[in-house]
């Protein structure tokens, strides 16, 4: 007769293989050919180097970034501001950011704001550090048929601006075109706060989110650019959103172009 220890035993190692199984076959799906791809995820992180929750989220990010590099996966990591009271100021976070995290509280009936949170598409929310929710959300939304085409293109004719062309087809009057301008990659050393002493890597931050109304199928806009741009490591990702319900239909991105 098996002991209540040796029972319970077993059924934490069924329940572990059962759970890394499902992570297995999360990773499998995501891997398959390019040409499966039908349709676009775009993820939104909100993060802060103030909040201690949040380097896993940052880091879970980077993994995916990294494995979905050339699929239609566009990651956009906003640093929030509201955590800078807390003993770190943050130096990619803004108001702007916070703001957004709050529009989408709206859209999606949220009481309240938290990091880390990732919003996928403007249509699903959940903890930012949560893997296997983020795999199934982004298999998932590869496998819808993408709503509105987009493309785009970036010039960069001097250090402090950038001449941005895009073309959006099917566009309704309720759509808008948002532009994001991205680091790539970068680290900080945080002195203070719930994270202090620990060096932090970051990628994709929005350093600049710019919301362009649209006249027609396609346009072009400048865009001024953050300090410290380096055409080398950065990027723009844009997105068509809905500005009354905030689900993105549609997302593209650019290298820039000297």
């Amino acid at each position: 007769m098996m002991t209540p220890v040796k029972i319970f035993a077993i059924t934490a190692c069924l329940i572990a293989a059962a759970l890394g199984s499902t992570a297995f076959i999360n990773v499998k799906l995501l891997n398959k050919v390019n040409t499966e791809d039908k349709g676009f995820a775009v993820v939104e992180l909100f993060t802060s180097e103030g909040c201690s929750s949040c380097p896993p989220a940052d880091q879970l990010v980077a993994k995916i970034e990294k494995e979905l590099k050339d699929r239609p996966v566009y990651i956009l990591a906003y640093h929030v501001d509201y955590w800078n009271r807390l003993g770190w100021k943050d130096a990619f976070s803004s108001a702007d950011y916070s703001k957004r995290q709050q529009d989408y509280a709206t859209y999606l009936h949220i009481q309240s704001v938290y990091t880390p949170q990732i919003v996928v598409n403007g249509r699903m929310e959940f903890v930012g550090s949560e893997e296997s929710v983020l795999r199934s959300a982004i298999s998932g939304n590869l496998q819808k048929a993408q709503g509105e085409p987009l493309s785009l293109s970036a010039m960069t004719p001097n250090k402090s601006q950038a001449d941005i062309k895009y073309t959006a087809g099917n566009a309704d009057k309720n759509t808008a075109l948002y532009i994001a301008i991205l680091q790539k990659n970068a680290q900080t050393k945080v002195e203070r706060g719930e994270n202090e002493g620990r060096t932090l890597s970051h990628v994709q931050i929005v350093r600049k989110l710019q919301k362009i109304a649209l006249n027609g199928d396609s346009g072009e806009t400048k865009i001024s650019l953050p300090p410290g741009f380096d055409s080398q490591n950065w990027e723009i990702i844009g997105f068509l959103q809905n500005t009354g319900t905030g689900v993105v239909t549609g997302a593209a991105k650019a290298s820039f172009v000297e």
